[in-house]
């Protein structure tokens, strides 16, 4: 629920949201002021120290996170941090990022307007609390006073008829405060959210989103091919040895082929399993990572294959599944289509990105409208953030290079 929803009950006033309202400007003129002074102090700073600005360019990002923080009394939806991870660590690669994304300029400026609003907020409060009390103990007052009672200073009230009047009006004033209070801290929310999100923040959480349903979809794989391995595939193995048995026991005739038939059955049906379970997800690639993986598809290959991976470890699990699935698809198309006599897959990580190139001596002129899988390839590569190129002019030779952005697993204690 949100504070516009909030707004049209009939329980507005008996609710807690015009507290809620007010908590949320007089936070936001903590912030005010506090930006105020800060930007200030970095300012004065800067005449001496040339880091001085630098910092002040950063001010807004401290002062977002409490915005998204505190807006929370109003709404319950998050505003998204629209704030890319840099691609390696170290402070000069995060200030690298900072410093070139559009949103750590939007929250500079709604850092700047907060310096600028927080007396209005504080107004704002001041005026919807104190007005009605003030009008509430106007007969307190006339009462210890005796005399004479200056209603806001500026209406004397000098008798009890009045002054009973005035306190009567207290209940209609706090509701219409209430009500312009809260419509006020509504709108200086909506105006704080469309400048912390911008119109790439929903292209960042849509971004975010797809990492998270190809982390769950790679979890699913590495779970079916876990189910097969365990499951189907030793049942298999266990059927075709107690054929076996049985064949070797059986008398000699009809019944003895019958078994041997079966038993060759049973093996191709596991052999068909093993290859489905190395497509799904090997579990070379599970359990050791990417070179055992791509070592073991390029023993397999049909053509002589050499192989250099210099990688430092193990990297996330999408990141590995899609680098192997690329160089898996360029290997069949090697074999099927590019008449090639050998293949190189070579590879390395440097400067935050995870390189792998797959080489061949075939004919070339491959394309993505050749049938190859090209673009179901681009689009896997598409949905960690990577990017596939692909050389293959008439005569060859072909290199298909993909560049994934990542970081390195820490080291397993």
């Amino acid at each position: 629920m949100n504070v516009w929803q909030a707004l049209g009950s009939r329980r507005f006033l008996l609710s807690g949201w015009p507290w809620r309202a007010a908590g949320y400007l007089l936070g936001a003129a903590l912030a005010g002021a506090l930006t105020l002074l800060a930007g200030l102090l970095l300012l004065t700073a800067g005449v001496l120290v040339v880091l001085g600005p630098a910092a002040f360019a950063l001010l807004g990002l401290p002062v977002a996170r409490a915005e998204r923080r505190v807006r929370r009394l109003l709404d319950d939806r998050p505003v998204p941090d629209a704030h890319r991870p840099p691609s390696r660590p170290g402070l000069r690669a995060w200030l690298t990022v900072r410093y070139t994304e559009p949103v750590t300029w939007r929250e500079l400026g709604h850092a700047l307007l907060l310096a600028l609003l927080w007396p209005f907020d504080v107004l704002a409060v001041v005026l919807a609390v104190a007005v009605p009390l003030a009008l509430l103990a106007t007969p307190v007052l006339l009462g210890v006073d005796g005399g004479q009672v200056n209603v806001l200073k500026a209406w004397p009230v000098t008798s009890w008829p009045p002054a009973v009047a005035v306190a009567v009006l207290a209940v209609p004033v706090f509701a219409l405060a209430a009500y312009g209070m809260t419509v006020y801290a509504g709108a200086r929310a909506a105006l704080a959210r469309t400048l912390l999100t911008g119109p790439d923040a929903r292209i960042t959480e849509l971004t975010r989103s797809r990492v998270r349903l190809v982390d769950a979809f790679e979890a699913e794989r590495a779970r079916i091919e876990r189910d097969l391995h365990d499951g189907a595939q030793q049942r298999l193995v266990a059927l075709t040895m107690m054929l076996g048995l049985a064949r070797l026991d059986a008398p000699a005739g009809p019944l003895t082929t019958r078994l041997a038939r079966a038993q060759d059955e049973a093996e191709r049906a596991l052999t068909e399993l093993r290859q489905l379970i190395r497509g799904i997800h090997p579990p070379l690639l599970t359990d050791f990572g990417l070179p055992a993986a791509v070592a073991e598809l390029a023993d397999r290959s049909v053509i002589p294959v050499a192989v250099d991976l210099d990688l430092p470890g193990r990297f996330p699990a999408p990141i590995e599944s899609t680098a192997w699935f690329v160089v898996c698809e360029a290997m069949a198309n090697v074999a099927r289509h590019s008449g090639a006599g050998r293949a190189t897959i070579a590879g390395g990580y440097a400067a935050g990105t995870l390189t792998v190139r797959v080489r061949d001596d075939g004919r070339g002129g491959a394309g993505p409208d050749g049938g190859t899988g090209l673009v179901r390839l681009g689009d896997r590569v598409s949905v960690v953030d990577g990017r596939l190129t692909l050389s293959s002019p008439p005569g060859g030779p072909t290199v298909l290079t993909v560049e994934l952005p990542c970081r390195p697993l820490p080291p397993c204690a």
